[in-house]
Order: structure tokens, then C-alpha cells, then sequence
């Protein structure tokens, strides 16, 4: 006698049906989790840097840079004395960080075991804005959002080793992990690709008409599928990695800096200025359809993810009556994640 145990088991063999894969695939529903409170310091924000591996967050503010336990949420350090904080870049497996200066112009090197700041290294270019580390090349990848290049240093020696030619104003920038860089560029409505090594630019890829005023930038290595988030028109646009073909392109919240892409759960989320998040489930490789649209608060365009927990954190504090200046005390970052059920 077959037992009803038996029988589920078989249909399970036979079918491939049951209710565990079902509840995993559902996209869950994101909500607001807490606020980490980073009171010190006062001014503007830029972008995070996550290290999931050693539960670390970076947030850049003004004139110095939170770090935060991801297994606390609390501050275990803090960089300060820098001018005009844009972006924060990790050489992890040389235990250095980098970070931009945009307002002299300078990155500023620090060891990533005990937060101290090794040297300054001063690079030719204006607003130093986005950096980014290619491990390929061991390479610190710092975009002049100012003049329109950007500066190759040699991560192990700390020494420029050459420049890129864009023109216009890059701004955020994320490797394929095969030799290729790709970058927005603001003025132009175009990804540019780099090649990491040669230090030339190998394509172009416009994003308009479908968007325009690209700022973040994410990667699907699995579906070789770039996300470029943009302003005027605002959307986020899918495109072919090999060939810069749009796919996809759907309508965002307004004022967008940042997008994310959450390969787990199969979602690209990017951060707008308004105060909301526009969450899009990847369907196929060409096929995206928005399923949430998350309320934050006005400001936080700034976002990075954790695969580990799903969770998303934006930057940001209150402002004054004016409604543009920071109001001293506020700042902190927003953690949003999937909803717990009650």
C-alpha cells in the first residue's frame, strides 16, 4: 500500500509541484525597517558603499565617512577631514579604501582595518564624483563628473596610471568583471564602455530617446542586462550588455540617483528623489513589469542593497522650511526590507 506520505512524494517527483518554490518565487513587499541615526557632522550627502562579506556600510557626508556594523547598525568609525565627499571604493583584498574629495580634487586612501587615512593623492580633473575598484586590473577607477574623464590609479603602488577621454559628465559606473567598464555619462545620454586594461573607450550606448540624464548604473552578470536609471524623461532602461539594444524601458519615480539589482529575488530598484522607490520585477531577460512602488522620504536618492538580508538603505536627513537645507542633527540612513508577515 502506497502511504499518503508516498503519494505526495511521488507527485512531487512527478510534478515538480509544491508549496515551498511557490512562496520563495512571490515578490515580497517592502517596508520601512528602522532609522540608523548618524547625528555627527552636518551638509550634503553622496553615495554608500556596501561590504556584505564583512558587514560593513560606508556612507559618505560632506566632510567625512560613517562606518557602520551591519550586525549592530551601529558606527564603528568615522573618516573625517575630507572636502566635498562624493564616492567610496574598496581594494578589500589589498585592505585599502578610497574616497573622492569633489571639491579639491583628491582621493583620499585609508586602511580598511582600522579606518586610518594612508595618504592623499591628488588626480587632474574637476568634481571628482563616482570611484569604483576593478580587481581584474587592481585598478581604482575615479569619473570627473567636472571634465568629463576619468583617472586609472594602481591600487597596489597608489599611483595614477593613466586616463580616459569621455567628454561630458560621467557619473556612476559598474564592471561586467571581464575586462569592461560601463559608465553613464550625464551630458550625453550615453554608456560608455571602458576597457579596464587598455584604458580606451570601446562602445557607446545611447539611452535616449527612451530615457535621458543617465545617473546610476547596475549589472546582471547572469543575463548580461545593464539598468540605467534616468531624468528627463525619468525611466529606467534594460539594455544588452554586448550590443547596448534597449529591451525594456518603464517609467520611475522623479529626481532618481541610485538602482539597484537584487539577483535573488530577481528586482531592480531605484532610489528617487521624490521619496519612493520603484521596485521592478525581471520577469525574463527582456521582460520587467513594476511591482511596488515603496514611499520613503524626500531626499533619499541615494541606495545601496544587501543580498544576504534583501534589504535596501538610503541616506538622507530632514530639511529646514526651505526645503534644501539639511537640518543639522537629521541625517541618518533608512533601512527598508521585505515586510514580515504578523
Amino acid at each position: 500500500m502506497i502511504t499518503f506520505i508516498k503519494k505526495i512524494s511521488l507527485a512531487v517527483c512527478l510534478t515538480g509541484t509544491y508549496t515551498l518554490p511557490i512562496l520563495a518565487q512571490t515578490t515580497p513587499n517592502y517596508a520601512f525597517i528602522e532609522k540608523i541615526s548618524l547625528p555627527s557632522g552636518d551638509g550634503k550627502w553622496d553615495y554608500l558603499k556596501m561590504d556584505g562579506e564583512r558587514e560593513r556600510l560606508f556612507v559618505s557626508h560632506f566632510d567625512r565617512v560613517h562606518v557602520i556594523d551591519l550586525t549592530t547598525n551601529k558606527q564603528i568609525g568615522e573618516i573625517t577631514g575630507l572636502k566635498g565627499v562624493h564616492g567610496i571604493g574598496l581594494a578589500k583584498d589589498l585592505n585599502k579604501g578610497y574616497i573622492t574629495n569633489g571639491t579639491d580634487n583628491t582621493i583620499t586612501v585609508f586602511d580598511y582595518n582600522t579606518f586610518k587615512v594612508l595618504q592623499t593623492i591628488p588626480v587632474t580633473g574637476k568634481k571628482a564624483d563616482a570611484v569604483m575598484y576593478d580587481k581584474g586590473t587592481k585598478r581604482i577607477f575615479v569619473f570627473n563628473n567636472g571634465s568629463g574623464d576619468a583617472i586609472a590609479i594602481d591600487a597596489v603602488m597608489d599611483k595614477v596610471v593613466g586616463t580616459v577621454t569621455m567628454g561630458g559628465a560621467p557619473e556612476f559606473a559598474v564592471a561586467n568583471e571581464k575586462g569592461s567598464i560601463f559608465n553613464n555619462n550625464e551630458d550625453t545620454n550615453e554608456i560608455f564602455e571602458i576597457d579596464a586594461k587598455a584604458l580606451t573607450v570601446k562602445n557607446k550606448y545611447s539611452v535616449a530617446p527612451n530615457g535621458g540624464v543617465p545617473t546610476g548604473i547596475a549589472f546582471d552578470a547572469s543575463t548580461n542586462r545593464l539598468f540605467s536609471v534616468c531624468r528627463k524623461p525619468q525611466a529606467l532602461v534594460i539594455l544588452d550588455a554586448s550590443t547596448g539594444k534597449i529591451v525594456q524601458s518603464l517609467p520611475i519615480g522623479s529626481g532618481v540617483d541610485a538602482v539597484v539589482y537584487e539577483k535573488e529575488l530577481k528586482l531592480i530598484m531605484t532610489s528617487n528623489g521624490e521619496g519612493n522607490v520603484t521596485i521592478i520585477h525581471q520577469d525574463s531577460p527582456d521582460k520587467y513589469s513594476v511591482v511596488q512602488t515603496l514611499t520613503t522620504k524626500p531626499g533619499l536618492k541615494t541606495m545601496v542593497h544587501r543580498g544576504t538580508t534583501h534589504r535596501i538603505y538610503l541616506s538622507g536627513a530632514d530639511y529646514q522650511a526651505d526645503g534644501k537645507t539639511p537640518a543639522p542633527g537629521t541625517f541618518g540612513v533608512y533601512v527598508y526590507g521585505p515586510a514580515v508577515k504578523q
